[in-house]
């Protein structure tokens, strides 16, 4: 009981972590301005891990690599270290390395996906409450890649935009689907691997 609340509080905290660092990535790959509270903090939450990483990594194709790296070693460290509490760790093994390499890869994308969904939530939210709002054009950067396919599909209806409710279903159905599938493909090998 009490490993599983370790565990529990653990997950948690570097979630958290992650997420910071993938909406830093996010925001630098879709230009979003850095002049607002959550940006700022952001950055200053991270910066202690993604500027050190960015002497090794460099930029590829304009992103912040060192930022999705983080965020990819930080998950796969996580879930070492998860494994290892609950006696489920076969550390010689190359077969469970590689696993654990393809686990934090999958955690980061669903992670990610979550993380727009938030901030799907809270653009959505903002536009009806309060459109001009300082931090509603970070939102609308973040959301608006992902926003404009659906858009140009679906019209107003009763000048009210429906798109990030569709947004918000279809990666509800990735979630479900490929990455559900993914994650647990990943999860059966770590689980058959010998102790």
């Amino acid at each position: 009981m009490l490993i599983q609340a370790v565990i529990y509080v653990l997950t948690t905290l570097v979630n958290l972590f992650v997420l910071a660092v993938l909406m830093r990535f996010y925001a630098q790959a879709f230009r979003a301005s850095f002049r607002n509270p959550i940006a700022q903090f952001v950055v200053a939450f991270t910066d202690w891990a993604v500027k050190p990483t960015r002497r090794i990594v460099p930029q590829l194709f304009g992103l912040d690599s060192a930022s999705l790296i983080v965020a990819w070693v930080v998950e796969i460290v996580l879930w070492g270290v998860v494994l290892a509490l609950l006696g489920a760790a076969a550390f010689e093994n190359p077969i469970f390395w590689a696993a654990l390499v393809a686990y934090g890869l999958v955690m980061v994308i669903k992670l990610s996906i979550y993380l727009l969904m938030g901030v799907v939530v809270v653009q959505a939210v903002l536009s009806w409450v309060n459109p001009y709002h300082p931090i509603q054009p970070f939102f609308d950067s973040l959301c608006k890649p992902f926003l404009r396919p659906f858009q140009r599909i679906i019209p107003l209806v009763g000048g009210v935009d429906l798109s990030p409710m569709v947004l918000l279903i279809a990666l509800q159905v990735l979630l479900m689907l490929p990455i559900s599938l993914l994650e647990g493909t990943v999860r059966q090998i770590l689980r058959d691997l010998p102790i």
